[in-house]
């Protein structure tokens, strides 16, 4: 038959199908039947070529499909037992016991004499009842919450105890499931109408575990409650309830964008619809709380974090920004309306302290998720529209709306704050109101004049005109919140220069007087918090000159009262509290300036950068002691717990940076961990963080060698290195070409194979990750051979199936295992005896083959060591262990040998 006339043949790719799939690819197998299946012409063909494809799905594990594919096979002979074997295998996967039992029952009945049959029979038996008495006994345990929750002459304390219990069980997926078809959801309906907080928290924690990771009782939820439900429940004036809401539509969310992976949706049975109606349905809502006045201050923050959450794109591989375009058109006006809303005005919703950083968060993600010039015009002609609106009418409080929205748009897309504060009058208006007699509206202008300070294109008009200004405000204002603004001004117009020593911008001994008066304000308790921020902010500026880092960490008050404002409910200090420590620590990036381009900078008259003489090493060491003693660590681990669009990117950065500062001395990582307690892996992330390429190979190195210690220290902090999706991008940088990198990241992978879940990554086949191990113990760095020998050791030990992989990785794995127990270092010598050991252990083969080779006489040698060592224990311990096995003989009875 030719080649062409084999492909059109149903019956000849049904038989290469055969053969690949005896050969055990079922990939390869699962294409011939579908091809067989689409030409052939016969019913009872057919049957047989989707029995035999429902047996590839089992192979892969798609249960689904290898249930489908058998019902056909059945539809068409019901008499077909490997089929419908075949079903029941599927049916039992999935979890439908029922079903599964039926099926081989009657298999059990066509042949009673398989065994095979008789074993599934029992077994399904077994699991259903055991299902059975599982069901009942949760279904008992639902209909006793539920009759308390419903009893109105139930004591509260009952009830309460009650809705606390319906949380518990909505965590395990019987309880949530029995929950959900109960009519539970109209149940807990009612609950979030209660007067209890207490109980409304329980019914919100309650819709948590029903929803989490699984979407068609998600969608049900989400059509059932109403969107208007659950926004009104967090838009509450309670702040607990308004986060426990914000954290239900978080999950509801994530359930509904990731139901359609095969993971998630193996829960749900069935073949769902796309929620793309119940997303646009949440998002609107949450746009539509934005201006809303009956909407509280922490429920529309919860509203601006949700979408700053869920509406970018998590990649921009992802070339969809549909959800970001819909938002701009449907909501950008409504964001502005919040941005501008002067709180000491009567106009305008109510916000918090946060509100309006969170604003510029959400802008600035909004304008970065922008494709297009033409999208990112519209963007700005919108802000411009907004602006210009307020500013073009009659009165003052509509100006002022202008100018605090062009404020919060220099904080978030700075090039559309540049734009709009160069519309026509705009500055002026910000210059007259500065000297306005009303607090608030001098405020106002004060805070715009700050923000388009820091942006390089205003900074040098308002050095001409606004640092008289500013400094007439600092010194003649009777009004602490405004001269702590003004020196705000001051002190980010001053510090132009940087960390450049030679670029100072005021006279000598300015920055260390305007610092002062910072750490006064800083300490002042009279102050409410939102103007001791801007002493902070003062400080991050200011900070860049040693001499200030110097007073600064002298001072335990300030430090103090600095740490007390990072852990307080402002977030909107985050920032400026990272960036003083990092100025502080000395952790930003510094460019050292090639010697030889000094010179010619020098001949040619150019500007060459100096380093403060107190920024010198030894200066930095005492500072980063001084910030220990003062508790920075407690601070850093509460900045990097907020759930707050102010904990930006950036912000975990300087946490991160700042972390690493502290741990770079071996001596001080004991009063780190235990500064920071069990709350030390708060800083996980930040640390992971510093794993890409954006950032400099120095920090790849520094954040590696700190979550090899956190990694270290107990599994709860390996868990969660693990949860931060650490674990590929240390093994990416263990292929690192600088040498200090790759031995870094394997010392990183050495700590964290603790963990099971990492463990297994090795144990999975069809990776060269063992490979890897063996090679690099035979690599001539010797930092590098003790890290992968140390993770060999730990991986043998822990996983012995992995030891009869070891010949297979490479025809050289026995020379590097004899070169690790002749190697000088004392180390290295133990990590390969271990090694030696864990391989005998494990099977009787390995052993024969290390008894045959040098091997023998080196653990000979080693096991005669005079010093009863680690080593020398081990070595005799394999020679123990081949004598068991029979390989070697006992000295006495004619020597050791390899002879049997």
């Amino acid at each position: 038959m030719s080649v062409n006339g084999k492909e059109k043949d149903p019956g000849a790719l049904k038989g290469e199908g055969n053969t690949l799939f005896n050969a055990g690819d079922m990939q390869g197998a699962l294409f011939f039947y579908t091809k067989a299946l689409k030409l052939s012409g016969s019913q009872a063909e057919s049957a047989v070529l989707h029995r035999n494809r429902s047996a590839c799905y089992l192979k892969l594990e798609d249960y689904t499909k290898a249930e489908a594919d058998a019902s056909k096979a059945l539809d068409a002979d019901p008499g077909d037992v490997k089929a419908r074997f075949r079903r029941a295998q599927a049916l039992q996967k999935l979890g439908r016991l029922n079903e599964a039992f039926l099926d081989a029952q009657r298999c059990a009945q066509m042949e009673p004499t398989n065994n095979t049959f008789k074993e599934m029979l029992r077994l399904l038996g077994a699991q259903s009842q055991k299902k059975s008495v599982q069901m009942s006994s949760t279904d008992a345990r639902v209909q006793q919450m539920f009759s308390l929750l419903l009893d109105p002459s139930a004591q509260p304390s009952d009830r309460q105890k009650a809705a606390q219990n319906l949380v518990v069980l909505s965590r395990e997926e019987a309880g949530a499931e029995q929950i959900f078809r109960n009519d539970g959801v109209k149940l807990i309906q009612s609950l979030l109408g209660s007067k209890q907080e207490e109980v409304v928290l329980s019914a919100l924690r309650t819709l948590v575990g029903l929803c989490t990771g699984h979407q068609s009782r998600t969608m049900a939820i989400v059509n059932e409650l109403g969107m208007e439900q659950l926004c009104g429940v967090m838009g509450s004036g309670a702040s607990a309830v308004s986060l426990a809401a914000c954290h239900l539509l978080q999950v509801m969310f994530e359930a509904l964008t990731e139901g359609m992976k095969r993971e998630i949706r193996g829960k749900d049975e069935a073949i769902l619809p796309e929620p793309s109606r119940e997303l646009r349905s949440m998002l609107r809502h949450l746009v539509e709380m934005m201006p809303a006045s009956s909407v509280s201050g922490p429920g529309r923050d919860s509203a601006i974090n949700l979408l700053v959450k869920q509406v970018p794109r998590k990649s921009q591989r992802n070339p969809d920004n549909s959800l970001t375009l819909w938002v701009i058109d449907q909501g950008l006006k409504k964001i502005l309306e919040v941005a501008g809303t002067v709180p000491e005005m009567s106009e305008g919703p109510p916000l918090t302290d946060n509100s309006h950083m969170s604003c510029s968060v959400l802008l600035s993600k909004l304008y970065d998720d922008l494709k297009s010039d033409a999208e990112r015009e519209n963007f700005n002609k919108l802000c411009e529209e907004y602006v210009q609106h307020h500013f073009g009418r009659p009165g003052l409080e509509s100006k002022l709306r202008a100018i605090q929205t062009v404020s919060v748009l220099l904080q978030g897309p700075s090039d559309v704050g540049n734009r709009t504060l160069e519309m026509s009058g705009m500055m002026d208006a910000v210059i007259s109101l500065c000297a306005s007699e009303v607090v608030c509206h001098q405020q106002v202008a004060v805070e715009a004049l700050i923000h388009a300070a820091g942006k390089a294109k205003r900074a040098s008009f308002i050095t001409a005109n606004g640092v008289a200004l500013l400094k007439d405000l600092y010194k003649k204002s009777e009004n602490d919140q405004i001269r702590v603004r003004a020196l705000v001004g001051l002190c980010k117009l001053g510090s132009a220069g940087g960390t450049d020593f030679s670029m100072k911008q005021f006279a000598e001994g300015s920055t260390l007087k305007l610092a002062k008066q910072c750490r006064k304000w800083l300490c002042n308790e009279s102050l409410p918090p939102t103007s001791r921020r801007w002493a902070i902010e003062g400080l991050a500026y200011l900070t860049f000159d040693a001499d200030v880092k110097e007073d600064l960490v002298e001072d335990r008050n300030a430090l103090q009262a600095m740490f007390q404002l990072a852990k307080s409910e402002d977030k909107t200090v985050l920032f400026a509290v990272g960036s003083t420590l990092v100025n502080c620590t000395n952790s930003y990036d510094v460019d050292k300036p090639d010697p030889q381009m000094v010179e010619l900078a020098k001949y040619a008259k150019q500007h060459v950068p100096e380093e403060h003489p107190k920024d010198a090493h030894s200066f930095v060491e005492k500072r980063l002691m001084k910030l220990l003693e003062a508790g920075v660590v407690s601070a850093l681990v509460c900045m990097g717990k907020q759930e707050s669009p102010a904990l930006t990117e950036t912000c975990r950065e300087c946490i991160a940076r700042v972390f690493l500062a502290l741990v770079e001395r071996q001596e001080d990582r004991g009063t780190v961990v235990a500064q920071g307690g069990g709350k030390i892996y708060e800083v996980v992330r930040p640390l992971v963080s510093l794993l890409t390429l954006d950032c400099s190979l120095l920090q790849n190195f520094e954040s590696l060698m700190a979550l090899t210690n956190l990694a270290g220290i107990s599994e709860r902090l390996r868990q969660k290195i693990i949860k931060e999706k650490a674990v590929p991008k240390v093994e990416g940088y263990m292929f690192e070409e600088h040498e200090l990198v790759r031995s870094a990241a394997t010392e990183c992978m050495c700590n964290l194979v603790l963990s099971t879940e990492v463990q297994q990554l090795y144990v999975a086949t069809g990776n060269d990750r063992l490979k890897l191990l063996v090679l690099y113990s035979g690599e001539e760095d010797e930092r590098l051979r003790k890290a992968a020998a140390g993770t060999l050791a730990m991986l043998t030990a822990e996983q012995p199936e992995l030891c009869a992989r070891i010949p297979g990785t490479t025809s050289h794995w026995l020379e590097i295992l004899q070169a690790l127990l002749l190697s000088d270092s004392l180390e290295l010598r133990h990590r390969g005896v271990v090694v030696m050991l864990n391989l005998m252990q494990a099977e009787k083969s390995l052993a024969e083959t290390l008894m045959e080779s040098e091997a023998l006489e080196i653990l000979s040698v080693l096991a005669k060591s005079t010093e009863q060592s680690p080593i020398s224990r081990a070595a005799q311990h394999c020679l123990d262990k081949a004598i068991e096995y029979g390989i070697i003989k006992k000295p006495e009875e004619g020597g050791e040998g390899n002879e049997p």
